[in-house]
């Protein structure tokens, strides 16, 4: 792979360890532009890298969390960001061999077959393209709290067609936007952990020194107040907060220095899970009892800021949550797209999924995922509890199945890549293969324990998301054996043509 900027996607041109055609953003017959470009510069990749694994999810979702586990929600925070390291090592190892717009999916498709490349990129768009209804509709209540002249369906639809707007003027553009939005994530959530640990030690003045304190961590019933079983289900309340942090792989093939990108994100998810993730947390269980009303009331982080006697604490964090609400959605729409253009290059979608514009952009791709985000706001509106209610639960588990798919990849790219390409193991997975199965088996096990899970919803869940799985397998499977048909026959014909 060349690490150089060029006209076309540093991912295309040469075929390669993890590159099944050898065509990654080289553009399909008759493209009307030269591929995916190399728009994307090195400071967006890093803060897409670093607000990738900050979701609206750890601002809104870790107060039920919270309740759930008492203060033993770290130990969830910390097993799941565990676990996305792991992960993430995996996929490293195989992106920087082979930055491609796939990703996982193109490593599936090299690695196990067709059908799990497949498979796999098809529920990971299905997954993008309902978050973009969730958090389109997210961010319209906010902002109709704002102004309420403006009926909440009108500002779901005003974001999707602004952040449609930027996708399709050039990769660039979403570039600047999450560099910016996820720059405020940033910026937010440090400035919290700074004031909020001044408060924790006393060096905070205007603080509720009896209130605030380390000691909020084992009073109140103890650090595991509802037993050590509540750790496994805070592990299913905040194990969805964690999807995104793969962004960094999939932008990677558009970047200046894919290799040295893949390579510098996957090398500091260990920090970045560590301070934003378990440092916020901490302050806000350290802030107030785990128990306090307030957190149940308000939301963790809102109740954490009040109890500073900060000013319009709530608003401060509506702000907050809305810019991470259209940073998901601006990284949802790119995200989605970028899978389809690569299901489209190697046709498991339909050829112009892989056509894009001057400007490199995946137009169609582009287009046809916000056109299933609308539908899915449509529903959301319509039918909340029947047709919305079974897309969001047929897609939860689908972060699981795509972390054990990057796991059975790697296991079988690293021979690939040891025996083709062995210099460009520049990242490696720690102590492979005993800890790559390690981390297969917890997430198996962890899929496992969601079918004990009623109360959450977790059966239902995985129960959903293993039905439209399935369904996508067996489509996999009948093209697969479609396309060996029509091989065969071709193979057929041109050996009953007569030598000239």
């Amino acid at each position: 792979m060349t690490s150089q900027p060029t006209t076309k996607t540093a991912a295309g041109g040469q075929g390669g360890p993890g590159n099944p055609g050898g065509s990654q953003g080289s553009g399909s017959p008759g493209a009307h532009g030269s591929g995916l470009q190399a728009g994307l510069k090195n400071r967006h990749l890093s803060m897409i890298a670093i607000g990738g694994v900050i979701g609206a999810g750890l601002f809104v979702g870790s107060s039920s969390g919270i309740a759930t586990a008492g203060p033993g929600i770290l130990l969830s925070y910390a097993l799941v960001g565990t676990l996305v390291v792991l992960v993430m090592r995996m996929l490293g190892e195989m992106s920087a061999a082979n930055p491609t717009s796939g990703s996982f999916s193109a490593h599936a498709d090299r690695a196990l077959g067709p059908w799990a490349g497949f498979t796999i990129g098809w529920l990971y768009w299905f997954f993008w393209v309902v978050v973009l209804a969730v958090e389109a509709t997210a961010g319209a209540v906010i902002l109709e709290g704002w102004v309420p002249a403006v009926p909440q369906w009108a500002w779901a639809l005003i974001v999707m067609v602004v952040l449609t707007a930027t996708n399709l003027v050039s990769v660039g553009s979403y570039g600047e936007f999450e560099f910016w939005f996820a720059g405020i994530k940033v910026v937010a959530i440090g400035a919290f952990i700074v004031v909020g640990g001044l408060a924790v030690f006393g060096v905070l003045p205007g603080v509720d020194s009896e209130q605030a304190g380390l000691s909020n961590l084992t009073e109140h019933g103890g650090f595991l107040p509802n037993g050590p079983g509540a750790i496994l289900t805070g592990v299913l309340l905040v194990v969805f907060s964690f999807m995104g942090s793969e962004i960094a792989t999939l932008a990677a093939g558009e970047s200046e220095d894919p290799q040295r990108a893949v390579t510098k994100s996957t090398n500091s998810i260990i920090w970045r899970i560590a301070v934003f993730y378990l440092g916020s947390i901490l302050v806000v269980v350290s802030l107030l009892p785990w128990d306090s009303e307030e957190i149940a009331e308000k939301g963790s982080y809102v109740a954490a800021l009040d109890s500073l006697g900060i000013a319009h604490a709530g608003q401060i964090m509506n702000f907050i949550v809305l810019t991470s609400v259209l940073s998901c959605l601006n990284s949802g729409l790119y995200t989605a797209s970028r899978m389809a253009f690569s299901l489209g290059e190697r046709g498991d979608a339909p050829k112009a999924f892989a056509r894009t514009t001057g400007r490199g952009v995946p137009r169609t791709a582009i287009i046809a995922s916000v056109v299933f985000g609308f539908v899915a706001v449509f529903f959301n509106y319509k039918f909340p509890d029947t047709v919305f209610l079974f897309l969001v639960n047929s897609s939860g588990a689908v972060a699981l199945f795509v972390w054990l798919v990057i796991c059975f990849s790697q296991l079988r790219m690293r021979k690939i890549i040891q025996a083709e390409a062995p210099e460009k193991l520049v990242v490696r997975m720690w102590l492979y293969p005993y800890l790559t199965w390690a981390t297969a088996a917890l997430i198996v096990f962890v899929l496992g324990y969601m079918l004990t899970d009623t109360e959450h919803d977790g059966r239902k869940t995985v129960l959903l998301s293993l039905l439209v799985a399935a369904v996508v397998l067996a489509v996999a499977f009948v093209r697969q054996k479609a396309r060996g048909a029509r091989a065969a026959d071709a193979a057929e014909a041109r050996d009953e043509v007569p030598a000239g």
